[in-house]
């Protein structure tokens, strides 16, 4: 039924975890096939994809451009985007599958669902930026990529995918989504905390910030880049 898509570049770290979260979900037949999409890594991403049977696919390193090949490839009738970094909550797979019968069973209206946001860390921090990417979901409905998102292949297809972007692809597609057709499931997408640990919570966030907004005003993607690293 379900098509995951995860793009990698030496993701091997955490590339294992998040693997391990969707077997529940391939045991129970929802989860058909997970597709990892390789950017050129030099670490050992590529043989943990074939340790676990995942199909991988090489493709020009970029992540709009890797999740748009990923979807091409995809075989089932329901899309999984995830982050290599991003390891779904024990459970989610109860919550995706009630989603998806609805929407194909015509009870909800077609659309897509991303997952609410955690990071694998303790403390203040953390959790109050967690709180923060709550309210801008609420407010502006905008999931960002390492939340995950579950979308029919049919509307995908209908919204045009991925663009080949550098940066931005996962607010890119949300924003021809809309709003109205983005739900927020209540399992989290557990997220790596290592970048804002080594990059400071504030410094981290406050660039993250500035990059949604200058995107926003329509700066150019390669000058968005060069501030973003």
């Amino acid at each position: 039924m379900i098509s995951v898509i995860i793009p990698t570049l030496n993701s091997q770290a955490g590339l294992p975890a998040v693997l391990a979260r969707l077997v529940p979900a391939a045991v129970d037949g929802l989860v058909r096939e997970v597709i990892i999409v390789d950017g050129g890594s030099s670490d050992g991403t590529t043989a943990i994809a074939d340790q676990t049977g995942a199909r991988l696919l090489a493709c020009e390193r970029g992540r709009g451009k890797q999740l748009a090949a990923g979807a091409a490839q995809a075989r089932f009738p329901w899309l999984l985007f995830l982050h290599a970094d991003t390891a779904l909550e024990e459970g989610w797979e109860r919550e995706a599958l009630a989603f998806a019968g609805q929407v194909d069973s015509g009870e909800r209206s077609l659309g897509a669902a991303a997952f609410r946001f955690a990071l694998d860390d303790q403390g203040l921090r953390p959790r109050t930026l967690e709180r923060l990417v709550a309210l801008r979901c609420n407010l502006l409905g905008l999931p960002y990529g390492d939340q995950g998102l579950l979308m029919p292949k049919r509307l995908y297809d209908a919204l045009g995918g991925y663009r080949p972007l550098s940066l931005m692809e996962d607010v890119d597609l949300v924003r021809r989504l809309g709003r109205r057709r983005i739900n927020m499931f209540r399992s989290r997408a557990i997220t790596s905390a290592e970048r804002f640990r080594h990059d400071g919570y504030l410094h981290r966030s406050v660039r993250n910030l500035l990059c949604l907004t200058l995107y926003l005003l329509r700066v150019p993607i390669s000058t968005i880049q060069r501030l973003y690293g």
